[in-house]
């Protein structure tokens, strides 16, 4: 197993192939953001770092033990705010994925962070530990709008820590929420521009969607939130691909957009249907055991989690075999996303029967749906406005 890694090698290229990936959850966020979702949050004390990475390699070595030996692909850190964590916390992680899995020089690394002047000094020393890709949660490039999204940093700090990051990170990417109340076209168009100007080769950029627990659901049931309806989303959501197809950084995902070459490894693993180790409180993982997919989760809250893999060396609460259908479903579900699509091959073995013809051909009438050669389907712009829609058509 490796011991040592080159921190600093040469990112290697992605290979077409979905990988295995490494997802490790710290679940801490200095504030909740009100329309947040994630397994986030906030403790007024101190978290006691050291034991949560003990308690990280334990689960670690529990996740080997399931997965076999493997070839690692890709790292993700992400949260809550991963970059709440010390350096030698997250070089503590690295080495212990490194001390499991077979984990080449140079494979892709990101971590996420939140662009506060305190956490981007912290950018030198997660690059030393091996962070190669940073993704930053900027969300809206004026003021208005992130005090709205509930959101510690201003602009001011978003923009130092894009340079920042620019500077020290071999690649970096940075989030935007769109189709926020009362945003025009005109408007986002404007925000999308400057965007571009500060990116480098990625931008995540996703509408704001009202999730149900959050305290944005509890404002729009009471009709104090009011966001835009679906034709006006429709709109933002064209504008968006336009643009950044015109300036070079075209979608590869429903909500992900690259330059060709710097789309995010760790999430093609995801959307390629690839296997993945999920670490740390509420991390969800797909392991292959045979010709099947372990779907794997672990205790959400963290200090539960913390007391059942210091008593049982894993904080897993659930593990399901998946079946044929499921995994055929899963499959297309998130393929579907990607520009590249799904390959058929893959799914009719999964599901032991090619797509309806009846049904793809209506999709594909309507414009929705194209095929790529023999091999692939793919959504089309228009049937990326309708995807849940597709996929149920499609996988049924």
């Amino acid at each position: 197993m490796d011991t040592v890694l080159d921190r600093h090698a040469k990112l290697l290229p992605d290979t077409g192939e979905p990988g295995f990936g490494v997802y490790v959850h710290w679940p801490f966020c200095a504030a909740k953001c009100p329309y947040c979702d994630f397994n986030s949050h906030v403790r007024h004390q101190p978290v006691d770092q050291e034991r949560f990475t003990a308690a990280f390699l334990k689960e670690m070595a529990w996740m080997r033990q399931m997965s076999g030996p493997k070839t690692v692909t890709s790292v993700f850190l992400g949260g809550g705010t991963p970059s709440l964590m010390h350096p030698n916390t997250v070089s503590a992680i690295l080495d212990g994925i490194a001390k499991n899995w077979h984990m080449p020089d140079g494979i892709e690394i990101t971590m996420e962070a939140n662009p506060s002047s305190v956490e981007a000094e912290r950018f030198r020393g997660y690059r030393a530990g091996g962070v190669n890709r940073v993704s930053l949660g900027v969300q809206a490039l004026n003021d208005r709008d992130l005090k709205f999204l509930g959101r510690l940093h201003d602009v001011e700090d978003a923009l130092k820590a894009i340079k920042l990051a620019r500077d020290i990170f071999p690649r970096m990417s940075f989030d935007l929420i769109y189709a926020r109340p009362k945003q025009t076209v005109a408007e986002w168009e404007k925000e999308l521009h400057q965007a571009i100007d500060f990116a480098v080769d990625h931008l995540s950029l996703y509408q704001l969607t009202i999730e149900e627990g959050t305290p944005f659901y509890g404002l729009h049931k009471a009709g104090k939130l009011i966001v835009p309806d679906g034709d006006q989303s429709a709109d933002l959501y064209e504008a968006t691909q336009e643009i950044t197809a015109r300036f070079g950084m075209p979608a590869y995902e429903v909500s992900n957009h690259a330059v060709p070459g710097a789309e995010s490894r760790h999430n093609l693993t995801y959307w390629r249907y690839g296997d993945y180790a999920g670490i740390g409180p509420g991390a969800h993982g797909r392991l292959s055991r045979g010709s099947f997919k372990i779907a794997t989760a672990t205790e959400r809250k963290p200090e539960a989690w913390l007391d059942l893999v210091e008593a049982h060396d894993h904080g897993m609460v659930e593990q399901e075999q998946l079946g044929f259908d499921e995994m055929a479903d899963e499959l297309l579900l998130m393929g579907l996303r990607l520009t590249e699509g799904v390959d058929l091959a893959r799914w009719s073995q999964l599901s032991g029967r090619d797509p309806n013809p009846e049904r793809e051909q209506t999709l594909l009438e309507h414009g929705f749906i194209e095929r790529i050669g023999n091999s692939r389907l793919r959504c089309t712009p228009s049937g990326m406005l309708i995807l849940d829609a597709v996929v149920a058509d499609l996988a049924f």
